[in-house]
Parts: structure tokens; C-alpha cells; sequence
């Protein structure tokens, strides 16, 4: 019967790491495998043969070594159970070219790389965007260590999961990052590039209830009310939020991309980047006065958010990025504890609607939700007449 043996082997330089090596014996033929993995003598048991984990310093890493070990070890058990099962005769050799062809696998950041880059030619930039952070993220808590995607398992999605609580990440960005994460690998499995190992069963995926982002009506009115005429970029993060409340909480991207042919015969249609969904809004006087602020664009942007088509989304995340900043000073200055953001409109023109009793169906239709599909179909059949008359009964009342 084959065996496996972990041993370390010092390195002939004082001071320098060892190495971690295996020795497989079949039959009294014994063949080395030799691995990547560096440890002191003082993290090594000579008399268990095992890893032993400081209590500073290098712990995170000694603890990856150890998991990797196991991992390995497992490999190469599989392998020589797979061998006896089939009754053929095997030697050491094959025992270790198998276990070497298997350390051949996938690389989770490559692969996961090419799922970005598919995304893009998609034209789903924003998703790209969002698996770019995800894989940021995922690197830093490996250190820039690449991983394989026969690695994934569900003891190291638990430590990723840890690491980001460590670093005060809440529970959804936590679960937003497993998600996307997960979503890859299940492509991967798909692709039959690595057997389905269940790495995200223990870890978070669901979706925490979050802080109230509504604001009232009289909050809305004070922030309409604001004397903000020596401040223009207070101004300008002001108009924005204002006009996307007035716009039934259209999102800051959509408002980005508005172009001024997008608004014809009293009528502003437009797609939301998120869904594809196209909605159409009735022009009501706010948001003429809000358009009628700021010069008109020559390349046809019907808001001052985006100047040219020249790098459109950096031009989008930055405008972005400078509104809500000054979002923070907006709400100082009406005495607002919550934190105000783009998405507080979205929120708050919902809210708004439903305390006017506005019926759910006609405030869904109206912000475009279509996560439920039997809603969906009962939505399609509502008059945009409806929906406009509540974006006016609501605007009214800001008068």
C-alpha cells in the first residue's frame, strides 16, 4: 500500500527557511515531491511531522502552509484510492505525475479575470466593475497569491469571510463579495474546469436589513429651500439629488447618461443601466428649472454631469463621488442625523409615495423594479399615465 510522509528539510544557509517535502513510497520505491512551501526550523515538529502555528508574527501564513499541506496530502490519498479502485498496477511514478498534472489547475484570478473581461465586451461595465472589487478584495486577504480553482474550499472561503470582518466590513458587502465570488466558481463548474465543492455553504450570502435611507417630505423641502447661491458645488450635489427625486429616484448613472434627445414632446425616456428596462417620466416644471441652470452641453449630455464622451464612466464615478461628499454638508445644514447619498432620493421618493397611499404596484412600476417576475407582467399592463399622475401629486406638494 502506498504511504505519504511530510517532512522539512533545512535550508544549508543559517538563517534561511526550510522546505516542506513529501516523500510517496510504493512498493519500497520512494520518490520526492517538493513543494513551494518555506518554514523556519521553529515551525517545524520534527517528532509529529506537523506545523507549528506562532503566536504572532506568522500566523496567517503558517496556517495557509498547514491548510495547504492537508489539502495536498488529501490530493494524493484521492489519487492512490482512484488507482487501487481501478485494479491496474501503479507505481510511485504515477502516484506523482498524477498528483503534479492535478497541481496544474485553473487559476481562480485568471480565470476570474477573463469573466471581467467577457463582461465588458457585454457592455456590462458596471458588474465588471463590481467583480473587480470583489477580486481586489479577495487578493489582498491572499496577498497577491494566486490560488487554484481546485483550492476553493469552504475553509478558506471561512477565513476570507473572517478577514473581512476583521477589517470592519458589514455583513453586506461581506455577502456581496461571496455572492460574486461564488458566482464565478459555479461558472467555473459549469465549464467543468473543477469539480462543485460547495466552497460558499458556510459563509454569508443574504442580504442584512439596512439602516433607513428615506428621508420625509419636509426634509425634502428643506433641502429644495436651501439658499445655496454662493456655493455652486453644494449647489450643483443639491440639483442632482432634487432631480433625481423629481424623476421618480432615478439613479445617478441613468442621470448621467441622459441626452438631451432623450427628452421629446413632454416625454423623458431612457434605459436603466441596471435592467435594460425603459421607462418613460413626464417633464414637470422642477426639472426644467433644474435644466435650465446649467449651460447646454454641445455634446448633447442633457445633465452637467458628464462634459464629453471621452472616458465617460470616470467622468460618472467622479461627479458621483464629489456629490455625495457634499450630500454630507447638505444634510448638516438641515440638521439631517441620517447619512443624505443619490440613493437617499431613490428611497425616500418610494417612501413618500406609499405614506400618500399610492398603490405598491403603481411606485413599482414607477422606480422600474423588476425583480419578481409574475409583478413584472401585472406591471407591464399599467398606464404611464398613472405613474405620471403620482410623480405629480408628489411634486406638488413640494410647491
Amino acid at each position: 500500500m502506498a504511504t505519504v510522509k511530510v517532512k522539512f528539510r533545512p535550508s544549508s544557509i543559517d538563517g534561511r527557511p526550510g522546505t516542506i517535502v513529501y516523500f510517496v513510497t510504493h512498493r519500497r520505491i520512494v520518490r520526492q515531491i517538493t513543494t513551494g512551501y518555506k518554514v523556519f526550523p521553529c515551525e517545524w515538529d520534527e517528532k509529529t511531522s506537523k506545523l507549528i502555528v506562532p503566536d504572532k508574527g506568522r500566523t496567517n501564513t503558517i496556517k495557509d502552509i498547514a491548510r495547504r499541506i492537508h489539502r495536498d496530502i488529501n490530493r494524493l490519498e484521492k489519487i492512490v484510492e482512484s488507482l487501487k479502485n481501478n485494479g491496474n498496477e501503479f507505481s510511485t511514478d504515477t502516484i506523482v505525475g498524477l498528483f503534479h498534472e492535478a497541481d496544474k489547475g485553473e487559476s481562480f484570478f485568471s480565470f476570474m479575470e477573463e469573466v471581467i473581461l467577457r463582461l465588458k465586451r457585454l457592455c456590462k461595465e458596471r458588474t465588471a466593475e463590481n467583480y473587480t472589487t470583489a477580486l481586489n478584495s479577495f487578493r489582498r486577504f491572499r496577498g497577491g497569491e494566486d490560488i487554484s480553482l481546485d483550492e476553493m474550499d469552504s475553509d478558506l472561503m471561512a477565513e476570507y469571510e473572517a478577514y473581512l470582518k476583521s477589517h470592519g466590513i458589514t455583513m453586506n458587502s461581506v455577502s456581496f463579495y461571496n455572492r460574486i465570488l461564488r458566482a464565478v466558481y459555479n461558472r467555473a463548474v459549469e465549464k467543468e474546469m473543477t469539480a462543485q465543492r460547495y466552497p460558499f455553504k458556510h459563509v454569508y450570502t443574504g442580504i442584512d436589513k439596512t439602516v433607513k435611507r428615506a428621508v420625509s417630505l419636509a426634509t425634502i423641502r428643506q433641502i429644495k429651500e436651501l439658499d445655496l447661491s454662493s456655493k455652486p458645488s453644494l449647489d450643483f450635489a443639491r440639483d442632482m439629488f432634487l432631480f433625481s427625486f423629481y424623476t421618480r429616484g432615478m439613479s445617478f448613472i441613468d442621470m448621467a447618461f441622459l441626452k438631451t434627445t432623450d427628452l421629446c414632446d413632454g416625454i423623458l425616456s431612457y434605459r436603466r443601466h441596471k435592467t435594460g428596462q425603459q421607462l418613460f417620466i413626464r417633464w414637470e416644471e422642477p426639472m426644467q428649472e433644474i435644466i435650465d441652470k446649467y449651460p447646454v452641453n454641445e455634446n448633447g449630455y442633457l445633465l452637467p454631469i458628464i462634459k464629453s464622451p471621452d472616458r465617460e464612466r470616470l467622468q460618472y464615478r467622479n461627479a458621483l463621488h464629489l456629490v455625495n461628499n457634499k450630500l454630507k454638508n447638505i444634510a448638516a445644514a438641515v440638521g439631517l442625523q441620517a447619512k443624505l447619498t443619490m440613493y437617499c432620493s431613490r428611497h425616500s421618493w418610494a417612501s413618500i409615495a406609499k405614506s400618500q397611499n399610492i398603490p405598491l404596484s403603481v411606485i413599482s412600476a414607477g422606480m422600474g423594479h423588476d425583480s419578481e417576475n409574475t409583478t413584472q407582467i401585472y406591471l407591464a399592463a399599467l398606464d404611464h399615465a398613472v405613474i405620471d399622475n403620482a410623480n405629480d401629486f408628489i411634486l406638488k406638494k413640494l410647491k
